[in-house]
């Protein structure tokens, strides 16, 4: 297991576009304008940095896009790709390499332009090794979590459409509150339930959207942060687990449950030190790609017990007011997932509720926050957590 971080590094600035169908930007664009958000945050200039991490899937095959962009000479600019963790990934290799003393002050930057791809989702990027890979879409992938969560755990197809429901209902509530996100609008329960299917029992609402995006930190030493700010957030925990391949053939996997999610939680909870994440954790930003996505993680992060996720997610537990805020700032459902941007994105909300400047969907007293990635399928994938906190300790 990785040796922990916790309280060596602090984000001292943060910057993020809004997400959406920007016609009118390229990538350098809205690199450039989460960067000079997270410089102005922290006071600094590019000058100042010592080094550089990018994350994207597509949008770019290395680091020249950044250092073009913000002039930052001749520092060392590395592009990481982990899925849709992509973002994830480069916030968690730039704050290693303070946290060695290598550098003084980084940069995490992810990016994606999906819109003027060509692509109506997510493209499928693994290659098949043996001509037997079934041609699974996305939704269609996550939608077997469904079916299989409902008869579980004694759910009728309708108990479980309105379970679904009832998470989607939620995101796009707090994503009306925001003016960054894709989707600023709420959308009954009884639309969410009767619109089109997509992949079944996943209707249109229960699937994020796609949209372009960027968001940036900097990243400095704790011990240097008072030289920036003096409410930076302090990374208590990061982790990757990245799976063996082989749930789909393992008669274990029930599709109830991401075995990645498992992994990294527990690898998460021993670095930041935390024994009950239903009671310490105040607000988390988890990847609801698709609704049965988002129910399954509050079961695997130990927000709920098994089989109560359901439960809690009807009687509001997971709500802006509700005991563990889940998705404060609207999620995937409300931004959209521009892949390299959409981790940084969920630090961001993480990093604004630390300072009260959430406006609508400010947390009260929030202390300890969680951000989840995921990406590939069910059986199959990447997840990343990373704990941040308000204060030392």
């Amino acid at each position: 297991m990785a040796k922990s971080i916790a309280d060596q590094v602090a984000v001292v600035g943060m910057g993020c576009t809004q997400f959406g169908e920007k016609w009118d930007k390229g990538p350098e664009d809205m690199i450039l304008d989460a960067s000079v958000e997270a410089f102005t945050d922290a006071g600094i200039e590019s000058e100042d940095l010592d080094a550089a991490w990018f994350g994207t899937l597509l949008t770019s095959g290395s680091g020249l896009m950044v250092s073009k962009t913000l002039k930052t000479g001749f520092i060392p600019v590395t592009r990481v790709e982990n899925k849709c963790a992509s973002g994830s990934e480069a916030f968690r290799n730039a704050c290693y390499a303070v946290a060695s003393g290598a550098y003084d002050v980084v940069l995490a930057v992810g990016v994606e332009k999906l819109k003027d791809s060509g692509f109506s989702g997510l493209p499928n990027t693994d290659p098949d090794p043996d001509g037997t890979r079934p041609n699974i879409s996305a939704p269609a992938a996550f939608s077997f979590l469904a079916p299989a969560y409902f008869e579980k755990y004694g759910l009728t197809p309708e108990q479980g459409k309105e379970v679904l429901s009832r998470i989607a209902w939620k995101n796009h509530k707090n994503g009306a509150l925001n003016p960054k996100a894709q989707y600023q609008k709420e959308v009954p329960m009884d639309k969410i339930m009767n619109v089109p299917m997509v992949a079944d029992p996943l209707g249109v609402f229960d699937c994020s959207g796609v949209s372009d995006g960027a968001a940036a930190a900097v990243i400095v030493r704790t011990e240097d942060a008072h030289k920036y700010r003096h409410d930076p957030m302090y990374v208590k925990a990061l982790t990757i687990a990245a799976g063996t391949g082989v749930g789909a053939i393992h008669q274990d996997f029930d599709f109830t449950s991401i075995k990645e999610n498992n992994a990294a939680a527990t690898t998460a909870y021993k670095q930041a030190g935390i024994k009950n994440p239903q009671k310490e954790i105040s607000m988390a930003e988890v990847h609801d790609c698709f609704t049965p996505t988002e129910l399954v993680i509050y079961e695997d992060l130990g927000f709920s017990e098994r089989g109560e996720g359901w439960k809690d997610a009807l009687n509001g537990k997971f709500d802006l007011d509700g005991d563990l805020p889940v998705n404060p700032d609207g999620g995937l459902k409300s931004f959209g997932h521009p892949i390299g941007a959409s981790g940084l994105r969920m630090l961001y909300e993480m990093y604004k509720q630390f300072q009260g400047k959430a406006e609508k969907r400010q947390i009260e007293h929030p202390k300890l926050g969680l951000t989840h990635n995921l990406g590939g399928r069910p059986w199959e994938c990447v997840s990343f957590l990373s704990i941040v906190g308000k204060e030392l300790g």
